[in-house]
């Protein structure tokens, strides 16, 4: 059982509206047309010479192009949206999306902050609609590799993903207060959740800034998370770190009760201290590409994916958490997080069945709450 509409009578590829003709949308133009399970029906971006040109530089100059998604004349119709747009968009664009009958795939995150992301979490559930929002870098053949052998020598005493790049670039990444925690975090911290099969409770973060860097806010964080299961999650990054750099993945370690399990977010995952060889991938599809086909599967399948927006808050929250500690030099419980957030999002959204929806829940634990969630629907 699920709480969205599925596609499962529909034997063709998924017709997809995207929102955004940047750098990234590119990227995913590219990704759809490649796609046997998708096509490209219209693009909408502010920019309509933007938009002009991504659309002639994947062969279809002929594609329906539009400056909002209302004013896109689409025939025969769309199934979904692809929000690509900048993050402080996403919850207008989003939502909607989502009233106007369209699943949507988004960039993350899902909004800027917890509170709007609950907002779309009930407004997913009032319009019966999917969203899901593309968390791409979970999706690596050697990553689910990794965590198969930290499942395998598990439980895990303490994981950890060092990250240290010396990106450059520009625009409103270089002037966030936290770009390291706010921009890149969320990656390592959701496949933190993805490895470790449970939720966090309580993050330390001291973020700061060195002298040299050419980033307005901190560029470099040092966070610890507590998990379930008194599992700890330590990460420690950087954004201006000449030299030695890792991989984009970072570099893991997961020490568990049976080996020490290591990945450099490249190559294949590496047993130490059973004696076992390197560990083989699968052939899935990686990246945006992998997060497109789980999209497309759920919707046709009903199966809830990885990255849908109740889920996706969890990881959402732990960024804002540690953002919230490194502030206030405090430790910061996760519910304390999410439960301020509920009660801003009741405050702050005016749609009564909105409203309604996330009034039910009574917390908001209870709604992210996945059996609590299917048996509010049923």
């Amino acid at each position: 059982m699920t709480y969205f509409n599925t596609l499962a009578d529909i034997d063709r590829p998924v017709r997809m509206v995207q929102i955004g003709a940047g750098g990234m949308g590119r990227a995913w133009l590219e990704t759809l047309v490649r796609s046997a399970d998708a096509d490209i029906v219209g693009l909408v971006d502010l920019d309509l010479g933007s938009a002009r040109e991504a659309a002639a530089s994947i062969g279809r100059p002929d594609l329906p192009i539009a400056r909002s998604l209302t004013d896109l004349a689409i025939d025969p119709g769309a199934d979904a949206v692809l929000n690509v747009t900048v993050p402080a968009a996403h919850h207008a664009v989003t939502t909607q999306a989502l009233l106007l009958g369209l699943a949507v795939l988004s960039e993350k995150p899902a909004a800027p902050t917890v509170a709007e992301a609950l907002s779309l979490a009930a407004t997913a559930e009032v319009t019966g609609q999917l969203l899901m929002v593309s968390q791409s870098r979970r999706y690596f053949r050697q990553l689910a590799a990794f965590r198969r052998e930290v499942r395998n020598t598990g439980p895990v005493g303490l994981l950890s993903n060092q990250f240290f790049r010396a990106a450059h670039f520009g625009g409103f990444r270089e002037e966030m207060a936290y770009p390291l925690l706010v921009d890149m975090a969320i990656h390592p911290f959701d496949v933190a959740r993805y490895l470790l099969g449970c939720e966090p409770v309580a993050v330390y973060c001291d973020s700061f800034n060195p002298s040299w860097s050419w980033y307005a806010g901190d560029a470099s964080a040092v966070a610890l998370f507590e998990f379930e299961g008194d599992a700890r999650f330590e990460y420690t990054g950087s954004w201006c770190s000449p030299g030695a750099e890792t991989s984009w993945n970072g570099s893991w370690r997961a020490s568990t009760a049976g080996a020490t399990v290591l990945w450099d977010g490249e190559g294949a995952p590496v047993i130490e201290g059973t004696g076992a060889a390197d560990i083989a991938a699968d052939d899935a599809p990686e990246e945006i590409a992998g997060a497109l086909a789980e999209f497309v599967t759920a919707l046709r399948s009903g199966a809830v994916p990885w990255g849908e927006i109740h889920d996706n808050v969890g990881s959402l929250a732990m960024v804002e958490a540690a953002v919230r500690s490194a502030s206030t030099r405090t430790r910061i419980l996760i519910a304390d997080v999410v439960e301020l957030a509920y009660s801003q999002a009741l405050a702050a959204d005016e749609r009564a069945a909105v409203h309604d929806q996330l009034r039910g829940w009574g917390s908001g634990s209870a709604g992210l709450d996945p059996a609590a969630r299917l048996e509010r629907l049923a």
